[in-house]
């Protein structure tokens, strides 16, 4: 996502966002099953840093318990008529959408748009990203604790202002401090949810380390990062009674969970992968993804992205059942 503090690095390409929460009826999709090759390539993670969101976002300063929901991955309605997300919404082609924009847009017809930012995008034109066909954002709140976006407040309250579904996610530093106290320093400054149908479930964006190249995994090894991630989530599930949405790539969580399946039942997934027409093969079990980062350029502020099922089921995820 959007990096953000001037001497980092540009971010790990892509955050793997989201599968889905909740079970719901009906044979998935030909284009949710996973296909193709695995996320982002390259050596040092992620390419450059999606214009504004979860990917690796850095801060922007130079100074920086299970609810009653169903279980398993929330699964893309088949059979909801897709809904209308806008202006040639599925006909117009979003600037560096990578080779295979054509058939990105023949995957993608009729899904919810959505976009996500952070200090980056400063003062985001929310009308205009909704004219242009945004249904949906996620917004950076927090990194560690002791950094939050600056201009989360009115990031957040416009997204709303101007009828977008939308919710916050906390970039990890998992070198800095523990799962659990980033968690409760997140939902202190605006990772918490209400079933008001609105706010979307608060996300974790964990990736590449965009601060030391030598170490991508943060200076852990795959049982602690596994351990580091339950524990930032239990600490999610306490205080706000959801489960958090889990943006990464599947390159970055096989090299530093191993490929865990802790998470791909209870967890929903947003996906990074840039420049191609599919998500690709997803990691640690997950079955089907919730949100796809699918570029860091187009017709909406900061990164590109899809939600997996109608405007209809896009809400259900928002009010939680």
């Amino acid at each position: 996502m959007a990096r953000e503090r001037t001497l980092a690095r540009r971010r790990a390409a892509v955050l793997t966002a989201a599968t889905a929460a909740l079970a719901l009826a009906g044979p998935a999709p030909a284009w949710a099953a996973p296909t193709g090759p695995t996320g982002p390539t390259g050596p040092a993670g992620p390419a450059a840093p999606p214009a504004s969101a979860p990917a690796a976002s850095a801060p922007e300063a130079s100074t920086p318990a299970d609810s009653p929901q169903p279980t398993g991955p929330l699964r893309p309605d088949a059979a909801a008529a897709p809904e209308a997300a806008g202006p040639d919404a599925a006909t117009e082609p979003d600037a560096a959408a990578g080779p295979d924009a054509a058939g990105l847009l023949r995957v993608g017809a009729g899904l919810p748009r959505g976009h996500d930012v952070s200090s980056h995008q400063k003062r985001v034109d929310w009308a205009a990203a909704r004219a242009r066909g945004a249904r949906f954002a996620y917004i950076k709140a927090t990194e560690s604790t002791d950094y939050r976006n600056p201009y989360f407040p009115g990031q957040y309250t416009g997204a709303r202002e101007a009828g977008l579904i939308r919710g916050a996610y906390h970039f990890a530093r998992p070198d800095r401090s523990s799962g659990a106290r980033q968690a409760a320093y997140f939902v202190r400054h605006g990772g918490d949810w209400r079933a008001d149908g609105w706010t979307l479930p608060p996300a974790l964006d964990i990736e590449y380390n965009p601060y030391d190249a030598r170490h991508k995994c943060y200076g852990l090894g795959r049982n602690r990062m596994v351990r580091w991630i339950r524990s930032f989530s239990d600490e999610i599930k306490r205080e706000t009674g959801r489960r958090p949405v889990i943006y990464t790539t599947a390159q970055w969580w096989r090299l530093c969970t191993g490929n865990s399946r802790a998470f791909s039942s209870t967890h929903a997934l947003w996906i990074a992968r840039h420049g191609t027409s599919r998500p690709g093969t997803l990691p640690g079990g997950w079955r089907y993804w919730t949100f796809w980062q699918y570029g860091t350029k187009g017709r909406l502020p900061g990164d590109q992205n899809l939600f997996n099922g109608s405007l209809s089921r896009l809400r259900v995820l928002a009010r939680g059942r």
